[in-house]
């Protein structure tokens, strides 16, 4: 998940110097000094290049803004053929300052411990893109939503599914996605190349789509993206996130991400469970990561503790990445932050 944000008070300074997001997440000394704010604060075992989802867009001639109060806005939005005309081949060059900032990033943390006692191994380098179904949800929409009505329309006009896509909304969407997948996959194996040691890719809002939506119209493109990555990074890890994913747990696990990353309303021993278990030498099970409930960081001390046992006593001995079931909440305590990173250097899961 994002760690670094408002939360934070050292964030919150710096955005009262630069108020607008699009400078924070597109200038390259911001991002690095952002990214690096919360493993300076809490000394994790990973750093995530601070950006956004929608931050790749430019390279495919589509243009965005983000209100403070409304969030993304995109005036020109994607609903009939015509308007896939205006989709470009991505141009990762318009993302250059990503491309600088994991470089810097790793520059930064490589003769570092994530350790504050001056133990352990340099952080991992994260990066992260957005799912081809939830970026289409903004270019088709153009804005956020609570209902989705107007891609969810194109994607159900054609009838029962699993009759093909045969009606002209469904053909447009299918374009819309067929070409964001691609150009999903050529950015997030820039940041590979750039020095991400491991990507996150983010179905945010694929949990909107009832299951057998979602394997029609999520999951084949995002098997696209993580087949990209795989085959021109064998060795990048993917770890692949839907919010509200309670009813997909089994469909994510078999995307070909390497990580299925789990929300806080999914008991763990459960998900365990529907994945196979954990991974074994023979090819079963799935790792996973999560799930700790972020309210809990608003707990006290033994609050926090009793979360993140649970967690890791419900999670193995293997394949599991200790983490919150979602981004760190406005208004936590950073001593709450603080105290599970802590909890997550001390704490053994045969013990836990």
């Amino acid at each position: 998940m994002r760690q670094a944000g408002r939360y934070q008070k050292a964030y919150r300074d710096l955005a009262q110097k630069h108020p607008s997001f699009r400078e924070r997440s597109e200038k390259t000394e911001l991002i690095v000094e952002i990214s690096l704010q919360p493993w300076k604060s809490f000394r994790p075992d990973g750093v995530i290049l601070f950006s956004d989802i929608l931050t790749p867009l430019p390279g495919i001639g589509v243009d965005f803004e983000i209100d403070d109060n409304k969030g993304p806005l995109i005036e020109r939005t994607f609903r009939t053929k015509g308007d896939l005309g205006r989709l470009a081949p991505i141009d990762v060059e318009k993302m250059s300052f990503v491309g600088e900032s994991l470089r810097a990033l790793r520059a930064e943390t490589s003769g570092s411990a994530s350790s504050s006692s001056g133990g352990g191994p340099p952080p991992a380098v994260l990066g992260f893109v957005g799912s081809p179904w939830t970026l289409a949800t903004y270019l088709v929409e153009g804005a956020s939503s609570s209902t989705y009505k107007t891609i969810k329309s194109m994607a159900t006009s054609g009838g029962a599914p699993g009759k093909g896509k045969t009606s002209e909304g469904q053909q447009i969407l299918d374009g819309l996605l067929s070409h964001l997948a691609e150009a999903i996959g050529d950015y997030a194996c820039y940041q590979a190349e750039a020095g991400a040691h491991a990507i996150q890719l983010f179905d945010s809002w694929g949990g909107q789509l009832p299951p057998h939506q979602w394997d029609e119209w999520s999951r084949p493109y995002l098997a696209r993206v993580i087949s990209k990555v795989k085959a021109k990074h064998p060795t990048v890890p993917v770890t692949l996130y839907a919010n509200g994913s309670g009813g997909l747990i089994e469909r994510l696990g078999q995307t070909g991400a390497d990580v299925v990353g789990l929300d806080w309303t999914v008991d763990m021993a459960d998900a365990r469970r529907r994945l196979g278990g954990e991974p074994s030498s023979s090819g079963t099970g799935k790792a996973v990561q999560g799930n700790v409930d972020p309210v809990a960081l608003f707990g006290d001390e033994a609050a926090i503790e009793g979360a993140v046992r649970d967690v890791l006593r419900k999670a193995g001995t293997r394949g599991h990445v200790l983490n919150l079931g979602h981004g760190v909440l406005v208004g936590t305590p950073e001593s709450g932050v603080a105290k599970m990173f802590d909890l997550s250097k001390e704490l053994v899961y045969a013990k836990a």
